[in-house]
């Protein structure tokens, strides 16, 4: 989820200031994906300048509890522009695309480890079998120590993530017996040549 859209769709429930929504957006995420003070604040000021957001003053001061201090100045509430929130509405009713494949730095991986001479491609599997099973594990125990009936977000997103994680479990099979069992990969056949 971009940081952006979710700072529209917080907006349009109230208006808030930098601190507040940076609080909200971690704690609607079930707290997966932190977000730095700065992110916050850079994201706003591009939302600003895209003509989405206005500032107003506010009457509290922005302090950060983790901070000794406050920042010494008076806290700006954002709210939606008419256009801000059309673009709410619209990221709402848009799905997520899902036709153009992220860079998975695993794949990539393991696409040049069966090309690459020398390389050792089930010790690669193993290994990252190892790390994905740590991960899986400790999204479990996670996943225990959440209660969905308080907390639905957390859970949804801890839900997301054991999925994603027992898929890439799925797939480092799959690779393993492509690799065991399959055609001459492109390294054999050049060396070979």
């Amino acid at each position: 989820m971009s940081v952006r859209q979710g700072f529209l769709a917080l907006l349009s429930e109230q208006p808030m200031h930098g601190y507040q929504l940076r609080q909200e957006f971690e704690r609607r995420t079930g707290s997966s994906w932190p977000l730095n003070i700065g992110q916050a604040y850079t994201t706003l000021n591009r939302l600003f300048r895209d003509g989405l957001v206005e500032a107003g003053d506010g009457e509290a001061t922005d302090v950060d509890p983790s901070a000794a201090t406050t920042t010494g100045r008076t806290a700006e509430r954002y709210h939606l522009t008419e256009t801000g929130r059309r673009a709410a509405v619209s990221w709402w009713e848009t799905p997520v695309p899902r036709g153009k494949a992220e860079r998975d730095e695993l794949a990539i991986k393991i696409a040049l480890a069966v090309t690459v001479p020398g390389v050792d491609v089930a010790a690669v599997v193993r290994h990252q079998r190892a790390e994905t099973m740590r991960a899986l594990r400790a999204l479990t125990q996670a996943k225990r120590q959440v209660d969905p009936a308080t907390d639905r977000a957390r859970s949804l997103v801890l839900d997301a993530q054991v999925f994603a994680i027992e898929a890439e479990a799925r797939w480092l099979d799959h690779v393993e017996a492509t690799v065991a069992d399959g055609p001459q990969t492109e390294r054999s056949k050049r060396s070979t040549r």
